[in-house]
């Protein structure tokens, strides 16, 4: 990384460590939405940008890791932190039992699979009493708003250390072999099992972190609201709009999106409902590889970057 890439990254890192201490309440709100949206994002990048399992089971781990801190916290009267580690644990437990079989499918195959453990998981949760069953739970209220900020800041510079780890680790260019060949990545060592099932794991947690910061944020837990397909749908969006398998384009593409909705859903609200279809379009069509991909090529190939993407990838 260049000298002004890293000044760069200082400077925006200051600039939003400052938020809440400049920043109105509407903003600091705001942040704390785009950041833990930032966090899901580089948390399926993991399985779905460095590993190629385009997984629409990360909500799953963000309603585990909520129900962890509200049971925790309100039936067991505990700590936040300790409702924290409890969600994580949720988590890696499920993503292990589930992982073993799930990740044996491929493509489609996989997706759809996944697709459907949010619903189950919600039915699920539905018809347990400790969790509230379908009338949910409700937390003691936290009116600090800059805490949770600070909190979802930190969980995203975590996790985006953490991609930057994959980046340089032998785990990480496992995952990687994976990607662009599994059957060539078995064949030259790498246990493609185990490798994937840590990654889904490891997506979990950060999964699972962001949504018992939420949950406790909101300060309310159902299951509908914290089992949402739709926001699995937001998070590989984001990844994939900003650039999936990269370092920074997830943050990119949830802080970029996050903007644009918010501006549609306070201006023009009837058509803020499409725009997300309208990115997957755009997305897929213009720049498959994400903003990251389209900044570095743009500057070499120039508009012929879109047309020859446009040929590639017609429907």
């Amino acid at each position: 990384m260049k000298a002004w890439q890293k000044g760069s990254l200082a400077l925006a890192l200051l600039v939003l460590i400052g938020v809440p201490w400049y920043g109105s309440d509407v903003l600091i709100q705001f942040g704390i939405s785009t950041l833990l949206l930032a966090v899901l994002a580089q948390g399926w990048n993991i399985i779905g940008g460095y590993t190629g399992y385009a997984s629409f089971g990360n909500s799953v781990f963000y309603g585990l890791g909520s129900y962890g801190v509200a049971i925790a916290m309100v039936q067991w009267h505990l700590p936040f932190g300790v409702g924290m580690v409890f969600g994580v644990v949720l988590a890696v437990v499920f993503a292990v039992l589930l992982g073993i079989p799930v990740l044996r499918l491929k493509g489609h195959y996989f997706a759809i699979a996944t697709l459907a453990l949010s619903q189950v998981m919600a039915a699920i949760v539905s018809n347990i009493p400790l969790a509230g069953q379908n009338i949910g739970l409700v937390l003691p209220p936290l009116n600090n708003d800059r805490l949770f900020y600070e909190l979802s800041l930190g969980l995203l510079v975590i996790a985006t250390l953490t991609i930057f780890w994959l980046t340089r680790s032998r785990f990480g260019f496992g995952l990687i072999a994976i990607r662009e060949n599994e059957e060539g990545a078995a064949v030259m060592g790498v246990n493609t099992t185990l490798y994937k099932v840590m990654a889904f794991a490891l997506s979990g947690i950060f999964s699972a972190l962001a949504g018992g910061i939420h949950a406790y944020w909101i300060t309310f837990l159902d299951p509908d609201s914290a089992f949402d397909i739709s926001l699995n749908v937001k998070m590989i969006i984001m990844a994939v709009f900003g650039g999936a398998g990269t370092v920074l384009g997830p943050i990119v593409g949830a802080v970029s999106l996050s903007a644009i909705s918010e501006f549609l859903s306070s201006e023009v609200t009837s058509i803020a409902g499409l725009f997300f279809g309208i990115v997957i379009v755009a997305a897929v069509v213009l720049m498959p590889r994400g903003l990251a991909d389209m900044f570095r090529r743009f500057r070499k190939s120039g508009w012929r970057y879109f047309s020859e993407n446009i040929r590639t990838h017609r429907l």
